[in-house]
């Protein structure tokens, strides 16, 4: 049986979790600001830049757990062609879901202040999600757990 990992452990992983889903994020953003126009540009570039300092401060945080920080990848598959500014909405929702996941996680896995800038985070992510969409989700972060898990008993 595989040994339960120590809390720092978890946090760190939670942790290394959450800056991949920030670089996920910067790179969406980047196809999300190129096929919106407006006040949808204005918000894809204002959500970028949210998205940089929360990784940047994750990089810390790892750093701070005794990690390394995992790099960002060169490109990230999209989970469908991004050609009209309603698909770079759909994109930034999905996005946003994922970063709420996540943090989710980190919240779960640690306490004090990294909790509390989890929740933040997963929080600014949830609000995010909803503007892209225009309406909100019961428990983000849950939710998409939720989603995972019936399409794997479905598989």
């Amino acid at each position: 049986m595989k040994p339960e990992p120590s809390p720092v452990g978890r946090a760190l992983e939670a942790a290394q979790a959450a800056l991949a889903a920030e670089h996920a994020a910067a790179y969406g953003y980047g196809v999300i600001g190129a096929r919106s126009a407006g006040d949808r540009a204005k918000q894809a570039r204002e959500a970028y830049g949210g998205h940089l300092a929360r990784r940047d401060a994750l990089a810390r945080t790892v750093r701070e757990l005794g990690g390394a920080p995992r790099p960002a990848e060169a490109a990230y598959a999209l989970p469908f062609e991004v050609r009209t500014p309603a698909d770079a909405e759909r994109l930034a929702a999905g996005i946003e879901d994922r970063v709420a996941g996540a943090y989710s996680d980190l919240v779960r896995a640690t306490e004090g202040p990294l909790r509390r800038e989890a929740a933040d985070a997963l929080s600014a992510a949830a609000v995010r999600a909803a503007r892209w969409r225009g309406v909100g989700v019961a428990f983000p972060g849950l939710t998409e757990r939720a989603d995972e898990a019936q399409r794997a008993q479905h598989s």
